[in-house]
C-alpha cells in the first residue's frame, strides 16, 4: 500500500470555479443601479462577425442610473444600439452622436421579485455543480481504496476533507445569493 495522498485541490478548485461563475452570472443580473457588467455579455454584429460590445466601444457609468457607451467607429453606432435593444434586458439606448446613453429604469416590485427568483435559480445551478464535483471526488476515492492506493482510514479522512470543501463552497454560494437578493430588493 503506497502512502501517496490523492490530489484533492483539483476538486476544491472546481468548486471555487462554481462560486466564481455564480458571481459572473450575478454581474449580468440587473439591479436598480447602473453597472458596466450589465452590457459586457452583449454581442454586436460588427465587420462581418459577432464580437463582444467591449471590442467596439468603451462602457462607463457616469451616474448611478446611466450607462454611457462610447462607440469608436461611427458605422458601429446603429449595430451597438440594436444589440443593446435586442439583448432582452429591457434597456433602450439614446443615441447622442457617437455615444449611446443607456438610462437604467427603476425596477418595479414585481420585477425585483422575478430577479430574486432568477438569482436563486442561478445559485441552485451552482450548488448542483458543487455537489457533482463532490460526487466525482467520492467516486475517485472509492476507486483509489479499491485499487489499494489508499487505506480505509485515509478514505474516510479524505472524504471528510472533500465534504469540508463542499460545505465551504455551498456556504459561499448562499452568502453571495443573500447579498445579491438584498441588492436587488433595495429600492
Amino acid at each position: 500500500m503506497s502512502n501517496t495522498k490523492p490530489d484533492l485541490t483539483k476538486y476544491r478548485d472546481r468548486m471555487d470555479k462554481a462560486v466564481v461563475a455564480l458571481k459572473e452570472e450575478f454581474g449580468g443580473l440587473r439591479t436598480g443601479r447602473a453597472s458596466s457588467s450589465l452590457l459586457e455579455p452583449i454581442m454586436v454584429e460588427a465587420y462581418g462577425s459577432t464580437m463582444p460590445i467591449m471590442s467596439v466601444a468603451a462602457i462607463s457609468v457616469p451616474e448611478p442610473r446611466m450607462i454611457s457607451v462610447s462607440v469608436w467607429d461611427k458605422s458601429m453606432v446603429t449595430p451597438v444600439e440594436k444589440a443593446i435593444r435586442n439583448a432582452g434586458i429591457g434597456l433602450n439606448p439614446i443615441v447622442d452622436g457617437m455615444t449611446l446613453r443607456v438610462p437604467i429604469p427603476a425596477l418595479t416590485e414585481e420585477r425585483r421579485k422575478d430577479l430574486a427568483k432568477i438569482a436563486a435559480k442561478y445559485s441552485e445551478q451552482q450548488r448542483v455543480a458543487v455537489r457533482n464535483v463532490r460526487r466525482d471526488a467520492m467516486e475517485d476515492l472509492k476507486k483509489a481504496e479499491k485499487d489499494g492506493a489508499i487505506s480505509k482510514d485515509d478514505h474516510k479522512r479524505y472524504e471528510n476533507e472533500i465534504q469540508g470543501f463542499t460545505d465551504s463552497a455551498i456556504k459561499r454560494i448562499d452568502e453571495t445569493l443573500k447579498a445579491k437578493e438584498q441588492e436587488i430588493m433595495q429600492v
